[in-house]
């Protein structure tokens, strides 16, 4: 199964760049991994509506019919990182091609997108921003990999 993280804008800190560049390199040891990167309407003037509508319509367009969705979203359920472990061992067995995890613009996601998802996760009830939530995912979802390898990287 190939999973994909799929965000709006770009990445332009450096050491967060340098952070998802080393898990990435050990995620692929294991699983097809990579970050698709949507272009970033907040330089236009939209309204926030406006905006998150205009998300709306790049990121369906991004997924397939058989993808299994999962919103990065505050409201989404929070794990434990063996729980985020087993959750991808059930999405990888689902049988579906792609997993598409999806980070939003700064108003988060329009219904469209809400109606489309599978399931919803949140990394904590804090707030971090965009780009530091790429690096979190990614190095979670490398743990749970290493979980469900026997690696000895995760400890309890």
């Amino acid at each position: 199964m190939d999973i994909i993280l799929l965000v709006v804008g770009k990445t332009g800190i450096s050491y967060i760049r340098e952070g998802i560049a080393e898990y990435c390199k050990r995620l692929s040891r294991y699983i097809p991994y990579r970050i698709a990167e949507l272009p970033d309407h907040r330089k236009g003037r939209l309204s926030e509506s406006e905006q998150k509508e205009a998300e709306a319509d790049m990121i369906l367009k991004s997924i397939a019919d058989t993808d299994y969705v999962v919103l990065l979203d505050e409201r989404g359920r929070e794990y434990t990182s063996r729980e985020f472990a087993a959750s991808l061992e059930k999405i990888m067995g689902s049988g579906r091609k792609r997993a598409v995890y999806v980070v939003g613009g700064p108003y988060g996601f329009s219904q469209r997108v809400y109606d489309r998802s599978d399931a919803m996760l949140s990394l904590s009830r804090m707030t971090f921003n965009h780009e530091m939530v790429r690096l979190f995912f990614t190095e979670q979802l490398y743990r749970g990999v290493a979980i469900l390898n026997g690696l000895p990287y995760h400890h309890d």
